[in-house]
């Protein structure tokens, strides 16, 4: 049987990289899958890739009342939701204090923090019992960058999120966990400086980048029964 024959899943926060192998991957294993982007060319893209059980719904995860959109239409469509991959990111390499700006700090916590929180917060009416709750996080909030500081303490904030809802939630037996990334081989590193990825290669034990499907596994493990003993927890992938 297929690990994840039936279930509903919400993905939330891009139509390229790993998140589309974790949908890929997801539909392989059985799922109907909910997807988001802020662009209607590059979702309808991801749809195509993807090929069945998936509808596209295009929304701004830094706009609080987009969410309420995505949510109604899951809910008209499939009445709840059994897994829900909330993985929208933004990253502002290279900043190092003495030079970070109320717009980068804004515009920062808004996606990583604010977003999540309130993304999750409005899913949870859907959401049933003994579902799994998965956000993406960063190898940065331990392993120290130079220049990713905001980053790494927005992302902080889901580390604090799901040790804590997991405790909140432990009477629905709702998991609540997080996938800390290293580098990883998707699309924004094309446009990075081959000396920055050389440095970040270089932090990484086998000396390489990270391939979408490594990851969309370890998205596929929190959110199967194989991990319904395991919650509140940072999964590092790096």
């Amino acid at each position: 049987m297929k690990k994840l024959q039936n279930k509903v899943a919400v993905i939330i926060g891009a139509t390229s990289g790993m998140v589309l192998a974790a949908e890929k991957l997801f539909v392989d294993e059985g799922a109907y899958v909910f997807i988001t982007g802020r662009r209607q060319k590059e979702v309808d893209e991801a749809v195509a890739a993807i090929g069945k059980n998936v509808m596209g719904i295009r929304c701004d995860s830094s706009v609080l009342s987009d969410p309420d959109h995505r949510f109604e239409v899951v809910k008209k469509e499939k009445g709840h939701i059994d897994i829900l991959y909330d993985s929208p990111g933004f990253g502002a390499f290279g900043i190092t204090i003495g030079h970070i700006t109320e717009d980068i700090f804004d515009k920062t916590f808004n996606l990583n923090t604010k977003e999540t929180l309130f993304t999750v917060q409005k899913a949870l009416g859907l959401t049933k019992d003994e579902g799994s709750i998965i956000m993406t996080g960063t190898a940065a909030t331990t392993k120290v960058v130079e220049g990713l500081s905001v980053s790494s303490a927005s992302k902080n904030g889901s580390l604090c999120f799901s040790r804590t809802w997991s405790v909140e939630l432990k009477s629905r037996r709702i998991r609540v966990d997080v996938v800390s990334l290293g580098p990883i081989n998707i699309p924004a590193w094309e446009h990075m400086p081959k000396e920055m990825i050389e440095a970040f290669i270089s932090t990484v034990p086998f000396r390489r980048l990270g391939q979408p499907e490594e990851i969309a596994a370890a998205v596929l493990f929190l959110a199967s029964d194989d991990s319904k003993f395991v919650t509140g927890v940072e999964l590092n992938v790096d």
